[in-house]
């Protein structure tokens, strides 16, 4: 086992690297953009970030974990990324080939709940499930500081369950790119939530752009939010009645609305399955400690 880890955040948009030292702390750090719809682009970009992160740290031994979308098959094959050029391509065998040393892919939302479970806001929690409401939406579970994967790794795959008990008056249903309908990324990640603002209200905005307008008085940005958090306690009830984990932890883009921490426990009480008993749900909902750094330091911990 190397003492510096080097951790690799694939995104859809950027590559964020982190080399880490058996403290956890941040030696060495980089990001630039992921070349998109080309997937031997894409290995040439990882290839060198690993280069350069070797240059940096003076050639001494670096472990390397990517954490990125989707999940790899037991052939060794990426499925399930919404990075969809990805998808068939073993990409953990053709980088490790590349670098002449092992490699350890695991999914985005995987690294999120291992970085919150080791040194995180989940630390000491016995089951830690962990949120990325980012361009898409995903998550992962630890279960005593170790991530849950199950025989088809799918396990924590909440983005794309069924969002539960919509009202057909408030809430669309959209499809996914996934093939199906009414994912609940399709509505609680951040592209979703601009693609409901404009089947509502019309235009073009982003969902940063949403969140700004809201801030500032804007009363149909603010209705969108209000929609957005309710709906969020929806699909969180439903990990709740099924996992009943300890902890839930936010991390992506959206993680830091400040309402969300309020709202949505205010409410999922109404569809987690108390029997009547007025008994307050006991799950806490927490922002990411490493904030944006989650994922890729969970990629790090998980390095080979």
């Amino acid at each position: 086992m190397t003492a510096l880890r080097l951790g690799i955040d694939l995104g859809g948009t950027k590559i964020h690297a982190v080399v880490l030292d058996a403290s956890g702390q941040v030696c060495w750090e980089a990001r630039r953009p992921t070349p998109r719809d080309d997937y031997d682009a894409t290995l040439d970009a990882l290839a060198d970030v690993v280069g350069t992160a070797r240059a940096a740290l003076g050639g001494s031994p670096v472990s390397v974990g990517i954490g990125g979308p989707g999940t790899l098959t037991a052939e060794g094959l990426l499925k399930n990324a919404n990075s969809t050029w990805l998808n068939g391509r073993p990409i953990e065998r053709d980088l490790a080939a590349r670098l002449g040393q092992p490699v350890r892919y695991a999914n985005d939302a995987n690294c999120l709940a291992l970085s919150e479970a080791t040194d995180g806001a989940g630390a000491g929690a016995r089951v830690v499930f962990a949120v990325i409401l980012g361009t898409g939406t995903g998550a992962g579970i630890a279960v005593d500081g170790k991530v849950l994967v199950g025989p088809n790794g799918v396990a924590g795959e909440w983005g794309h369950n069924p969002l539960p008990w919509l009202d057909p008056a408030e809430d669309p249903v959209f499809d996914c790119y996934c093939g199906r309908q009414g994912c609940n990324e399709t509505l609680l990640s951040g592209t979703g939530l601009a693609r409901e603002h404009a089947w509502r209200h019309g235009g073009e905005l982003r969902g940063e752009e949403i969140v700004e307008r809201a801030a500032a008085g804007d009363a149909a940005c603010q209705a969108t939010l209000v929609r957005h958090a309710r709906r969020l306690a929806q699909g969180l009830a439903a990990v709740i009645n099924l996992l009943d984990p300890d902890v839930i932890v936010l991390g992506g883009g959206l993680s830091g609305l400040p309402h969300l921490y309020e709202q949505v426990p205010a409410q999922w009480g109404r569809w987690v399955f108390s029997g009547g008993v007025a008994d307050p749900v006991r799950t806490r909902l927490v922002p990411a400690r490493h904030g944006d750094a989650s994922g890729v330091r969970g990629a790090a911990w998980i390095g080979a």
